[in-house]
């Protein structure tokens, strides 16, 4: 008998905050369109965008360093 594996749960941090521009949430780093899409991806999907979402996190932390930096002059 083969166990299934569990299936993913969703990244959300209950910190929600959409960005206005990029319409991505800060507090996950997912877009609108797979927060609202999540319970119908498929595992390979939501596999790919939960490793995805280190590499945004770092983005989003680079793109607000680089601002700061600019007002700062």
């Amino acid at each position: 008998m083969s166990e299934e594996a569990a299936p993913i749960p969703s990244p959300c941090r209950r910190e929600c905050q959409l960005h206005p521009i990029e319409k991505q949430c800060l507090g996950c780093f997912r877009t609108i369109d797979e927060i609202s899409r999540w319970i119908r991806l498929s595992e390979a999907e939501r596999t790919r965008i939960t490793a995805d979402l280190p590499a945004r996190r770092a983005a989003r932390a680079a793109r607000e360093e680089m601002l700061k930096t600019r007002r700062m002059r």
